[in-house]
């Protein structure tokens, strides 16, 4: 039976041979650059996942590495029912970018079972990477208690008065519970703190309450 480090070698090997040196050019995210980047189409990683399957203990073990893919296909095989209280930091402290954001919050944390739970850990933090994948978390999910998700928002929102991520966190958020319960949304609008980040929001939403 492989170890994790033998896995990991071969992961690397099919990585390698899909290295694309034009999509790399391409890159566009906020936040820090990743220590290896292979420029990796992310449909290829998510391939690459499937063939691994969910293994938790790998997953841990690549998300350490600094390594674009690596990460990616950790988010994707780790398994969402053994993230609790105490593993949210770990995967908290990996998210060095946007990217990593978004891969995080579709592969793995909108299918943890507690979604309150992140929404209180990551919401009050002052990493507005952390805000953002818990709101795209959340809006994928459907699971957040309206209590907890309202308090979630409005954290952000005043936490960062002017900023484009919680912007887009929050867009797509409310956007989704538009689908559901307008009324619902229309308070969490309302509930949101005057500034430059409530502005886009509401710029982005409210014409969609009306159809």
């Amino acid at each position: 039976m492989q170890n994790n480090t033998s896995k990991m070698v071969t992961l690397l090997g099919k990585i390698r041979k899909q290295m694309n040196g034009a999509v790399l050019d391409t890159f566009r995210y906020y936040g820090d650059k990743y220590g290896m980047n292979y420029g990796v189409a992310i449909h290829s990683l998510r391939e690459m996942a499937t063939e691994q399957g969910t293994d938790h203990d790998l997953a841990l073990f690549l998300y350490r590495q600094q390594v674009r893919e690596l990460q990616i296909i950790a988010l994707w095989i780790a398994d969402p029912k053994s993230v609790d209280s105490a593993e949210l930091a770990i995967w908290g402290e990996g998210i060095i970018n946007s990217e990593l954001a978004e891969q995080a919050a579709h592969a793995l944390l909108c299918n943890i079972e507690d979604i309150d739970l992140l929404l209180n850990s990551w919401s009050t933090s002052d990493k507005e990477l952390l805000c953002y994948a818990a709101l795209l978390a959340a809006a994928r999910s459907g699971k957040a208690t309206a209590t907890v998700a309202e308090r979630a928002v409005v954290e952000v929102a005043r936490n960062f008065p002017n900023n484009h991520l919680a912007a887009k966190g929050l867009i797509a958020f409310i956007g989704a519970q538009i689908d559901k319960d307008k009324k619902y949304a229309e308070r969490l609008l309302a509930a949101l703190p005057d500034s430059a980040t409530a502005k886009a929001v509401r710029e982005q939403t409210q014409w969609r309450l009306e159809y």
